[in-house]
């Protein structure tokens, strides 16, 4: 064979020296996955490890290149089941794995094009706006259920900020936005929009709903009491505006990408 770029030889040899038994490299995710993929891996990630996790997902969720890299430079590896959380006390036997599905710590939330002193009512707005990365961020497998979602108690009305669905556990998602720092009493607010929830949106056929508060900032001991005194399964996740390089800006979905799956989610 020949024709090969300097370029492409320097990867070849890259990807033997990491993967340098045939039988090994055939037996993992690396061999379901483009060479795009591959280079991508190669290029980014230099822990063998973590190559492995990256590629383990991208056969799982079915990631383009685009959302990989995005995946990498946001280092979803250490977010991903990092958010303070009592899902495992108040499911148990399920809430570690779902844990790792919906408590991510912190949100990326570069794409929303706002600044730090963005209040809650901001936020939401711009979150809707782009709700496929939104959802992106939230985890693989959530859908919108809907926004300012109108909850009635005995004659009191309420008001719930995103209400989403996560679909491989068949449950709704509270999200409730607070831009400033964490307080207790927003998680006494959660537990009861998710108790509501549970009574009064979930079917039968459905899980318990889960919450997840999303403020700006917590302080991690305040949050664990919070947690310990709650009776429903919540999580607390900070966000964060931070910048992504540019080619990862460009991985995320172009703003027209998302008015036309937005257009036809109301047709």
């Amino acid at each position: 064979m020949k024709g090969f770029s300097r370029r492409n030889l320097y990867y070849m040899r890259a990807f033997a020296e990491a993967w340098n038994a045939p039988a090994e490299f055939v037996q993992t995710v690396s061999a379901q996955i483009s060479w795009s993929h591959n280079v991508a891996l190669l290029d980014q990630l230099q822990d063998q490890n973590l190559r492995e996790w990256y590629a383990h997902r991208a056969v799982q969720h079915g990631w383009s290149l685009s959302v990989l890299e995005h995946q990498i430079a946001s280092r979803l590896h250490e977010r991903e089941g990092s958010a303070p959380n009592n899902l495992e006390a108040r499911l148990p036997g399920e809430g570690t794995a779902l844990a790792r599905e919906v408590a991510k710590d912190p949100l990326v939330l570069d794409f929303l094009g706002l600044t730090p002193e963005a209040d809650e009512a901001a936020i939401e707005e711009a979150m809707t706006l782009r709700m496929a990365q939104t959802l992106m961020e939230f985890g693989t497998g959530m859908a919108f259920a809907g926004r300012q979602v109108h909850l009635e108690v005995g004659g009191d009305d309420f008001y719930i900020d995103l209400l989403l669905y996560h679909i491989p556990t068949d449950r709704y998602v509270v999200v409730e936005l607070k831009a400033g720092k964490f307080k207790p009493e927003h998680l006494g607010q959660l537990n009861f929009y998710v108790s509501v929830v549970n009574d009064k949106i979930r079917l039968p056929r459905q899980q318990p709903a889960v919450g997840i508060l999303v403020c700006g900032s917590k302080n991690q001991h305040t949050v664990r009491y919070a947690l310990d005194g709650a009776a429903q399964p919540l999580a607390v996740a900070s966000y964060t505006y931070e910048t992504l390089p540019e080619a990862e800006q460009q991985a995320l979905p172009s703003p027209q990408a998302i008015v036309n799956a937005l257009d036809l989610d109301n047709k």
